[in-house]
């Protein structure tokens, strides 16, 4: 019986500790426009589009922008997120991640990348696990941000696997809505309060366990 199984992955939160680049960059433009951003409001960003957190922030301000203002604004956070990942290395990688990925390599499991990231290849390649994704589906891949599901169905289909066999490791609410509308499996990575949602939730990829993996692909 083939039980290969689609695992997808996001990437900012999930694999590589890069939010706090996020925050930081958005943090800048929000002083610039005079707006007071918090690690509670970059919640509202997780998993979202540049173009509509960008949109969120000012949402926050209650400030309006010229449309050339915001494709500035948009440009200058990311050259700023980017200036943070010069020096990037395997240090990045989240605890436990690398141990589920080669676990799944060894399993022969379809393993693909779901990320709303434009920068995700870069990422990927200056942490060295870049090899074991048989799929990346990122930013430049898809028109409609998480919640909508067309990433993680895009991965699916180029990894040749229906939905229903497919498992999400997400970190945000839009991202574990979007798995749930796709009829995957969704695994939260982060806070239950939060996460409330998915279908299984973990602090972190260290409480994941071999059998937990397991028991994923026989189902």
């Amino acid at each position: 019986m083939n039980n290969k199984k689609a695992f997808i992955f996001d990437l900012d939160g999930v694999i590589v500790d890069t939010a706090k680049y996020h925050f930081l960059a958005w943090q800048k433009i929000a002083q610039e426009l005079n707006i007071n951003f918090t690690h509670e409001d970059n919640e509202l960003l997780k998993g979202v589009s540049r173009v509509r957190s960008l949109d969120i922030i000012l949402e926050l301000g209650n400030v309006t922008v010229s449309q050339a203002d915001k494709d500035k604004f948009l440009i200058q956070k990311n050259e700023e997120y980017l200036s943070y990942l010069v020096d990037m290395d395997e240090s990045e990688i989240l605890p436990g991640v690398f141990k589920i990925l080669q676990l799944l390599k060894d399993k022969n499991q379809g393993i693909a990348l779901g990320s709303a990231s434009k920068n995700a290849r870069p990422i990927l390649e200056k942490t060295g696990i870049i090899n074991y994704f048989d799929v990346i589906v990122d930013g430049n891949d898809v028109t409609n941000a998480k919640p909508d599901p067309e990433v993680f169905l895009k991965a699916a289909q180029l990894l040749n696997i229906d939905p229903k066999n497919s498992i999400v490791f997400e970190d945000s609410v839009a991202g574990i809505q979007a798995a749930n509308i796709a009829e995957m499996v969704s695994v939260g990575i982060g806070e239950e309060t939060i996460l409330h949602e998915a279908d299984h939730i973990f602090k972190d990829f260290t409480q994941i366990t071999p059998d937990f993996i397991n028991d994923l692909i026989s189902q």
